[in-house]
């Protein structure tokens, strides 16, 4: 019995594609031959077939889509910038507010280290230590105020004593009994002042 030898077959393979890629034409029409023009030359292509008009509409149809598309990004782009504001502006709002919190505690300590200045108490190591508290209070915007003789405004003073003098055209405080301290543009307290109205 004879061994049959059995040839391996090559892979079959179809070319299915719609359009030739030689010729750009679809496959099973036959390519579009411009008829030659008088004098044996060819006729130049035909602009605007059937096909332009769904060509111009699809065309219309992407441009709406980016558009709107475009936007969307924009818009969103627009919400994200805000929501980056708010939340710089309530980080600050939240520091702004422990921080004086932090400040306005230690405001019977200041008002110790000062009447001890005043008294002259404050001498030696206290008050190197005393000097360093206050300038770092004030690295962080804490500032006290009130000066004899500056105009008297309710809305940083707290007047304790009135009286009448003719020295003065305007109220004014004539003797800071305590002074006030303020955060940046929040007082933490005002100053307590004796006053001395003009008189009528």
């Amino acid at each position: 019995m004879s061994e049959e030898t059995e040839t391996p077959q090559e892979p079959v393979v179809r070319d299915r594609r719609r359009i030739d890629p030689e010729t750009g034409q679809p496959r099973g029409a036959a390519p579009e031959q411009p008829a030659p023009a008088a004098g044996g030359a060819p006729a130049a292509p035909t602009v605007g077939g059937p096909d332009d008009g769904a060509a111009d509409a699809a065309l219309e149809a992407a441009q709406a889509l980016a558009a709107e598309r475009l936007e969307e990004l924009q818009r969103l782009n627009a919400e994200y910038v805000n929501y980056r504001k708010r939340v710089d502006r309530d980080r600050d709002v939240a520091r702004n507010a422990a921080l004086g919190s932090v400040a306005e505690a230690l405001l019977p300590v200041l008002d110790d280290v000062h009447l001890a200045r005043q008294h002259g108490d404050l001498t030696g190591p206290f008050a190197a230590i005393a000097e360093k508290l206050e300038a770092t209070l004030g690295r962080f915007g804490l500032e006290r105020y009130g000066e004899n003789g500056e105009p008297f405004d309710p809305a940083v003073h707290e007047a304790l004593m009135h009286s009448h003098s003719d020295e003065y055209e305007v109220a004014t405080c004539v003797q800071v009994l305590q002074p006030g301290y303020r955060f940046g543009e929040r007082v933490l307290r005002p100053a307590r002042v004796a006053v001395a109205d003009p008189q009528g």
